[in-house]
This record gives C-alpha cells, structure tokens and sequence, in this order.
C-alpha cells in the first residue's frame, strides 16, 4: 500500500508532510502535492503531519476520491521532487475549509498541471 494525496491539498499545498518523509516521496505542482507510490514505504509519517487532512493510506481513501490515487501516479511522474518544508499557498486556510469538495465538484477544477 501507499499513502496518497487527495483534494483537500489543492490551493492549499502544506508541505508539514515533506518534512517528516524518510524517503522524499512527495512530488511538487503549482498548487498540489502528489506522493509517489513506487517510492514510497507506507511509514505513515506524514498522515499526521497534514494540516488540511488530505492524506490518506490507499485502502483507506474517501469514497468519491478514488480518482486521486491514479493521479498521485500520474503527476509524480512529471513534478519536480520537493525534500524541503515550505510556506503553504497565500490562500491555504481559505480553502482548506473546502473538505471534500472534489467529491461534489469543485477542487479538483483548481488543479494546476
């Protein structure tokens, strides 16, 4: 299993996450964070560390979120690796209220490739 990344990060883009991962799987976009599953160890570190709560081990995902599995696939492969915390996107508390939104509609519309 992997740990995956889902809506709740969209426009919010904590990276508490990064800091704890041992092995440096988390992959950067302009307004997201993805996991690589293929790197990732399933430790569990960063599941807590998420202050917008959009982690989530794989057979655990939200329904409605399933579709955030293939993209972490997806955007690991062509994002730019991150290792180092960083401020979160000027808005994040603003949209981190947003929980689920994918599920109905609208998050997943912000999403930046």
């Amino acid at each position: 299993m992997t740990f995956v990344v889902t809506d709740n990060c969209i426009k919010c883009k904590y990276t508490d996450c990064v800091e704890v991962c041992p092995v440096d799987c988390f992959y950067e976009g302009p307004n997201f964070l993805v996991i690589h599953p293929d790197e990732c160890i399933d430790c569990a570190l960063c599941e807590p560390e998420c202050p917008a709560v959009a982690i989530f081990s794989e057979d655990e995902i939200p329904a409605g979120m399933e579709n955030f599995i293939q993209l972490n696939v997806e955007l690991a492969e062509i994002w730019p690796n991150i290792t180092e915390r960083k401020d979160p996107l000027p808005n994040a508390e603003e949209f981190d209220r947003e929980k689920g939104a994918a599920v109905g509609s609208s998050k997943l519309e912000h999403l930046e490739r």
